[in-house]
């Protein structure tokens, strides 16, 4: 068997794990007359999107309306009602034109005639809000049942079961008891309510997903097209290849890098994984351990700026800040994150005497950076048009366009002066098209110039890329099929968030949280002093934890995105009313649904590295989850020093050095405890010392911080005499 069908087959077994264990990328077979359509849609949703972001968006109503009725409508014909639609071959016949039946493609046009009603009736709709129609009705039914079995196929039952209690407690409010109980709407109010307005299905969550995530997806998948995850790896393997555990290391920095392009963790996991895994059990580590690993760095993926999933959008939205000013404030929590699963695994490293990496496996990253350099482009751009203070879709669009150019015009190795003159020459003119000023008439003018210019000249010039045109045609294509589930996820939770506005029940379970909180911290404070603890700080911290097991349990069984909507939808209320900053709340919501992807039993980035490192999933997610915990302990951090988020209301530059200083201390001694090694192996008495001392460290203010390190030295002054001692004793 050839090396090239090696890797064949190494990629179809990576792409059938990613199916395996994320719901949202198993997309069932199809045949010809579908397969052409299919590309056709697909690309369709993909070219709406690049255009929209470049040139302008639709009026807002419009744009959600004709990006959910590409996505509904693409579920049904891309995603099968159960196993069978995975497992059968398909055939085309009278009964299922190209291999899918005929009921899946009329729910497709259903559905999508469905959401399209609302931009063509817009102009009357302000006259139909409150006293809809028996055809409004009838079409809200049919968007909001279909919506709910779209959610289920691309999704599974969790969340869709989630929206269906939120419809029946707005149906059936009287039944319900005590706090919970309310007036009850019809099914011609919940419909009128969760269809005509904004305030459910076309609400803010679809808008930021039509508007921000879709573009950044896209970007993700092309800028791993033309070669820049290859890059990062390659540069993290000759960063961190070489010492004492250095395949687990590559895979902390890879995961954090290649985090920049992809907010999914499974897709991280596999990715990076592929590479890291098998070299992590070939230096020794345990199969559990080396999925652990890959597990635990690729959920940082979701909480690693640029891209932070669909997080960071969402919270512009609803906390109407900057984009900036988001992204900023997730770098020191990320940077604790794979700080803490990097120590446990250069502490494991060493307890168990591991090598690195050796000369002849690291990468040549002088080579690499000579082949794959102009990849780095579109991020550099991207960054650069977020940080002028332009529309992050605009950033998107200068990404996705630097990725095509780069990936059409410049080859890995011989380029002539043609390829650069070309790549330079049309990155002026998307330059132009961005930030020349021009109005929109003309840029569409310059961008399609630029576009046939640019067609003919690879084509009569004989000009080849690192990218043939049809990979930039299948790049559009699973842009669009991997942006599908999010979409129809924040369609779903709309639903949710349309009952809580309905019900005003948001407000009722804020109360109900406090409420416990208060009984909570009345219960702790009988047994330590209320002069040591205010009642209103084991209040907060009572709701923290909480919230926090809330969204572990939530995430569960929905995707990060919709945990988080719906957290902030119920929970971040209370944590607001209990003196928490908004940016604070959301943050830490945020975090503690991410957790959710290395939490069993249902922890879907560790089942996916298990999957390749042939190890047991549940107990790969137990590991995952001890190397994850410095992201368990930092959201409360920040909740009692906000400073750490940098741009939190109130930041002290002191506040900030006395809480870093002490999480990097407490996080290291943290993973020391949990790796039963420092210097040398750990005794009992010492891990318990250090446990406590590096939860003192942890917690903010510089009174803790010293007394943990107290509790550390004894620790450390033994292990520095049993090194010194070791020499002699050899």
């Amino acid at each position: 068997m050839s090396a090239l069908d090696e890797q064949r087959l190494d990629e179809q077994r990576l792409a059938d794990l990613e199916r395996r264990y994320d719901p949202e990328m198993r997309f069932r077979p199809h045949v010809a007359p579908a397969t052409a359509l299919v590309g056709a849609l697909l690309l369709a949703l993909s070219g709406f999107h690049y255009y929209t972001a470049g040139f302008g968006l639709l009026r807002e109503t419009t744009h959600r309306g004709v990006h959910l009725a590409f996505v509904l409508g693409l579920i049904f014909i891309v995603f099968g009602a159960g196993r069978r639609a995975y497992e059968t071959e398909p055939r085309h016949r009278m009964v299922a034109p190209g291999g899918i039946p005929v009921l899946d493609w009329l729910l497709a046009l259903a559905v999508a005639a469905s959401v399209l009603y609302i931009p063509w009736i817009f102009e009357d709709l302000a006259f139909r809000v409150g006293n809809p129609s028996t055809l409004d009705v009838a079409m809200g039914s049919i968007l909001i049942v279909a919506l709910l079995e779209a959610t289920r196929r691309s999704m599974g039952w969790p969340l869709p079961l989630i929206a269906i209690a939120f419809i029946t407690y707005a149906l059936f409010g009287p039944i319900f008891p005590g706090l919970l109980r309310h007036a009850g709407a019809s099914w011609a109010q919940l419909v009128n309510h969760q269809y005509l307005t904004s305030q459910g299905i076309y609400g803010v969550a679809v808008g930021v997903v039509a508007t921000y995530v879709f573009h950044f997806v896209l970007f993700g998948v092309l800028a791993t097209r033309v070669g820049l995850g290859q890059l990062f790896l390659d540069i993290a393997s000759s960063i961190a290849g070489r010492y004492a555990g250095g395949p687990a290391k590559v895979s902390v920095f890879g995961s954090a890098m290649f985090g920049m392009l992809s907010g999914s963790s499974v897709a991280n996991a596999v990715t990076v994984g592929s590479l890291t895994i098998p070299a992590m059990i070939r230096v020794g580590y345990q199969r559990h351990f080396a999925g652990a690993v890959e597990a635990a760095s690729s959920t940082g993926g979701q909480i690693t700026p640029p891209v932070l999933g669909a997080a960071a959008f969402l919270m512009i939205e609803f906390l109407n800040l900057p984009y900036q000013t988001i992204i900023t404030a997730a770098i020191v929590p990320a940077f604790m994150h794979f700080f803490g699963v990097f120590m446990q695994v250069h502490f494991e490293a060493k307890r168990h005497g591991l090598r690195g990496l050796t000369e002849d496996e690291l990468p040549r990253l002088r080579e690499s950076l000579a082949v794959r350099w102009p990849t780095l482009l579109p991020l550099a751009l991207l960054i650069a048009t977020l940080v002028s203070g332009r529309t992050p879709y605009l950033a998107a669009f200068v990404g996705i366009s630097s990725c095509a150019v780069i990936g059409l015009t410049l080859a890995e190795r011989g380029n002539t002066a043609i390829n650069w003159l070309l790549a330079g020459v049309l990155h002026l003119a998307l330059a132009a098209v961005a930030f020349g000023g021009f109005d929109e008439t003309w840029r569409v003018v310059i961008f399609a110039a630029a576009v046939l210019a640019g067609a003919a000249a690879i084509r009569v010039l004989g000009v080849r890329g690192r990218m043939q045109p049809r990979v930039l045609l299948e790049a559009f294509e699973t842009g669009a099929k991997y942006a599908l589930a999010v979409g129809a996820a924040a369609a779903t939770v709309g639903i949710v968030i349309g009952v809580v506005t309905l019900t005003g029940v948001g407000f009722k379970l804020s109360m109900i949280i406090t409420g416990a909180a208060q009984a909570v911290a009345g219960g702790v404070l009988s047994f330590v002093p209320s002069t040591l603890v205010e009642p209103k700080t084991l209040t907060l911290l009572a709701a923290l934890v909480m919230t926090g097991l809330v969204c572990i349990l939530l995430g569960c069984g929905i995707p990060t995105t919709a945990n988080y909507i719906i957290m902030v939808t119920v929970a971040a209320p209370t944590l607001v009313n209990l003196g928490v900053e908004p940016l604070v709340a959301h943050f830490f919501v945020f975090y503690y649904g991410v957790l959710a992807d290395i939490t069993p039993p249902v922890a879907l980035a560790a089942y996916a590295a298990a999957g390749m490192a042939g190890s047991d999933p549940f107990r790969t997610g137990n590991t995952a989850f001890r190397l994850g915990l410095a992201k368990a302990l930092v959201p409360f951090v920040f909740v009692f020093s906000p400073s750490l988020l940098l741009v939190a209301r109130g930041f002290n530059g002191y506040d900030f050095v006395v809480t870093f200083v002490g999480c990097v201390l407490g996080i290291t001694m943290l993973a020391a405890t949990l790796s039963r090694f420092f210097l040398v192996e750990m005794r009992r008495w010492e891990q318990v010392s250090c446990l406590a001392g590096a939860l003192l460290m942890v917690a903010p203010g510089l009174v803790p911080t010293l007394v943990g390190v107290l509790l550390c030295l004894p620790m450390l002054i033994r292990h520095l005499a049993a090194m010194r001692q070791a020499p002699t004793a050899s």
